[in-house]
């Protein structure tokens, strides 16, 4: 076992592997970026060495600055988490002839995995099925477009170096192919350098499980059982479960047996991860699943894995690693229960699942057994440098239906405000009909998608609350005066203040009026409504409103309050009469970027005319591509970005006017 070892990796899976390490009395060694310099990680690992600014090239994808840290700090081995440098082979390579232990696999695994195209053709000489399409090296757009047309649409096109969603496209029409095209390279070659992409045939009704593989430097091979990731957006998942509904004992025989053949065929050692895709439009069967890709690292989702086999994943990397042998045979591993994973993203459902940034300014997660893996605080910020990832909720329980319950009350538990966040969608999708009867598949969450992404609004409940908060009710003691409570002396009549909240759903007018002892009426539009408070602390109160008592806590910024209440969370915002004068000024008419990022395409030029939807301008941001669309029909009047420029959050990239004004 080593006795030092550096985390070439931030966040979430550097403060995952840190805990393991530690437990097994070995020293760590974080590196961080200029942005990074106050994270968690930083502040978990025993040591932590600057490697360079914000922007991950030159910081967490620099090869030579990690190498030179883990000799700095006589750290014996690398880990690489995932992401980031954790399947580039030339890196593993990189740390072998440096003398340090790169704990993952071999190079030359790494490498016959790492082009999709590649490692599909090695998989149909090792006797694993492959999803029906086009792998092969031809790249020509024409080429390209045939190929498609005699696979039948719809298509998937996928970066041959890609990875989490980065460089997909699925295509239903043959005329919308080129553009999805040359979208999907455009993204593949920004982020993975490589702009080949491999074509397959898209399956309607797809379930995406994959099989965790280990393997040791002794020969041995294992399987940990299967992991269910249908629930995805953008071809990213959301919530993993493990084992996967409705497997049968024949079908995980059949697909664990696969992903061994994989992994000997490569010689593999360490983590690893086999993803196929299943036909499900005739249920779950042994002869219609089909290998997609392996993923050459530890996954995301691998605490479900942990949960259900009783194993630390780390914990077998570090040791193998270090050249023993597997902990346990085929025949000492099992199944116990059920385990569920939720990923909590700063980012927005109702805008198609942008990535935000902000500071977390409020953050809670629920105590007892949850596990909780994250790699920030509350105060912490996230930024446009890296994934907006805030946490992993994991649960598990003997029981699929005790574990989804276990997965839903935490996610209700759980609190976030100061910037936005998928909890409210995530609260809806782990009781979404489909998904509880466990019948998931990769279309679930598109075919839901209204309902599940709607911004929460608010029902005259949390309306009634939140109008006695902005009137400044919960901000005294219980043994305050009921006449100050409002804030404003009257000689006459009861005290009563005018409240207007802004939501999601628009604006609520009411007015809320003090009775005395702590009970008040709100008024909206003709209803009202008795709210009694029965106790309050800092941030949270009681209240009891038609017989009913409820619990609900309430976090306020300067020009922003969010209440959490039963299980949902409300956003209100003060509208500030300058920024509403100034957009009544120009009709709205404004292209905003929603976040830092790099303008890659410009579609127009001033003067243009434009429709409502149309694409103008294609930025990329946190990891991503983003299309930035005409609000409405008009004339390009002035464009104020480039590409190739950097541009800032809320920045006028160009305005728009009225066709027939000058």
């Amino acid at each position: 076992m080593f006795s030092r070892i550096l985390i070439a990796n931030r966040g979430e899976i550097a403060c995952r592997v840190i805990r393991t390490a530690r437990r097994l009395g070995i020293r760590t060694v974080a590196v961080y970026s200029d942005a990074d310099r106050d994270a968690l990680h930083v502040a978990l690992a025993d040591e932590a060495v600057h490697i360079g600014p914000a922007a991950a090239s030159e910081s967490y994808l620099s090869r030579e600055r990690i190498i030179a840290a883990a000799r700095r700090s006589g750290a014996e081995a690398i880990h690489p988490g995932y992401g980031f440098l954790s399947e580039n082979a030339d890196f593993a390579e990189a740390v072998e002839a440096a003398g340090l232990v790169f704990t993952g696999p071999s190079p030359a695994s790494i490498r016959a995995m790492g082009l999709k195209d590649a490692a599909k053709a090695l998989m149909e000489r090792a006797g694993v099925p492959v999803v029906p399409g086009y792998h092969g090296d031809k790249q020509d757009t024409a080429f390209l477009a045939e190929r498609a047309t005699e696979i039948g649409f719809p298509i998937l096109i996928k970066a041959r170096a890609g990875g989490g969603g980065k460089g997909m496209r699925r295509v239903d029409r043959p005329e919308d192919f080129v553009a999805s095209l040359e979208a999907a390279r455009r993204e593949a070659k920004s982020a993975f350098g490589d702009d080949a992409v491999l074509i397959e045939k898209y399956l309607t009704q797809p379930r995406h499980i994959e099989i965790q593989v280990f393997g040791d430097s002794h020969g041995n091979v294992v399987h940990l059982f299967e992991r269910d990731c249908s629930l995805q957006r953008r071809h990213q998942k959301v919530i993993e479960e493990a084992p996967a509904p409705g497997m049968t004992e024949e079908m995980r025989s059949a697909m664990g047996e696969a992903a061994v053949r994989a992994a000997r065929a490569i010689d593999y050692r360490g983590a690893g991860t086999v993803e196929f895709i299943a036909d499900v439009s005739d249920g779950l069967s042994p002869d219609r699943f089909f290998f997609m890709e392996m993923n050459t690292r530890l996954q995301v989702e691998h605490p479900v894995t942990e949960a259900i086999a009783g194993v630390d994943l780390v914990e077998w990397q570090l040791r193998i690693a270090g050249g023993e042998p597997l902990p346990r045979t085929q025949a000492e591993l099992s199944i116990d229960g059920w385990a569920f994973e939720a990923r909590l993203y700063a980012e927005d459902p109702s805008r198609g699942f942008l990535p935000v940034t902000g500071t977390l300014s409020h953050l809670r997660f629920p105590e007892g057994d949850v596990r909780i893996d994250t790699g920030v605080r509350e105060s912490d910020s996230i930024t446009p440098h890296y994934d907006p990832l805030i946490a992993k909720l994991i649960v598990h329980a003997p029981t699929r239906q005790a574990a989804l319950a276990k997965l839903t009350r935490a996610l209700q538990d759980t609190q976030a405000a100061g910037t936005a966040s998928n909890l409210d969608f995530l609260v809806r999708l782990s009781q979404q009909p489909d998904f509880v009867a466990g019948h998931p598949d990769t279309g679930l969450i598109d075919r839901d998608a209204e309902r599940l992404t709607a911004a929460p609004i608010p029902d005259d409940i949390a309306l009634a609350i939140a109008a006695i908060f902005e009137a400044g009710g919960m901000a005294r003691s219980l043994e305050s005066d009921p006449w100050q409570a409002l804030g404003a002396w009257q000689l006459w009549g009861e005290v009563n203040r005018p409240v207007t909240l802004h939501h999601s759903g628009g604006h609520t007018n009411g007015r809320v009026i003090a009775k005395g002892q702590d009970r008040y009426s709100v008024h909206f539009d003709g209803r009202a409504l008795a709210v009694q408070i029965i106790s309050r602390n800092d941030g949270c109160c009681r209240v009891e409103i038609d017989g009913r008592q409820l619990r609900a806590d309430f976090f306020q910024m300067p020009h922003s309050m969010t209440l959490f209440l039963d299980g949902h969370t409300h956003h209100f915002h003060r509208a500030d009469p300058l920024d509403s004068a100034e957009e009544a000024a120009v009709g709205g008419d404004r292209l905003i970027a929603p976040m830092p990022g790099l303008i890659k395409i410009v579609r127009v030029q001033e003067g243009d005319m434009v429709a409502k939807g149309e694409a103008l301008i294609v930025m990329e941001a946190m990891k991503m591509e983003l299309t930035l669309t005409a609000t409405r029909d008009g004339v390009v009047e002035s464009l104020h970005v480039g590409e190739g420029d950097q541009t800032s959050e809320s920045a006028v990239l160009l305005s728009l006017r009225p066709e027939d004004t000058q």
